[in-house]
């Protein structure tokens, strides 16, 4: 008898195993936050943050995971919230939204990832969603 289902090895993989998983989701969280902390160039993006920023250390990645196909932990704590919004209450403008894209661009192009190529694409999606909260 033969079987019909695909191998293993030819099943797609979703972004999040693509990647490298939770580690370097969280490394590039951190990076993206340190950037916010310490690169002037952001300075307008961290001025409409919270002074602790170890709260959103922890969720963004754990928002990344689900929205890239891994645990969907931070979907089933925020039922019903999307990324538009959480981010309502916050004036969003062009310049802190391209501020935003900017580094989380930076801190994906600086982490090691396990696949470059899924990496840049969730780079350039996550730059377009940032850019199109601007309020201006």
């Amino acid at each position: 008898m033969t079987s019909t289902a695909p191998a293993a090895d030819s099943l797609p993989t979703t972004p999040f195993a693509r990647i490298g998983g939770h580690p370097v989701l969280q490394a590039i969280a951190d990076r993206f936050y340190d950037l916010m902390d310490q690169d002037p160039a952001y300075a307008e993006l961290r001025a409409i943050h919270a002074p602790d920023l170890g709260a959103m250390r922890s969720a963004l990645p754990q928002f990344l995971a689900g929205w890239a196909g891994g645990p969907r932990d931070w979907f089933e704590a925020n039922p019903g919230k999307c990324m538009m919004s959480m981010h309502a209450p916050f004036p969003i403008n062009r310049q802190t939204a391209t501020q935003w894209a900017e580094a989380m661009e930076r801190a994906i192009a600086d982490s090691e990832v396990a696949d470059r190529e899924i990496a840049d694409a969730m780079a350039e999606v996550l730059s377009r969603m940032a850019k199109g909260m601007a309020r201006d």
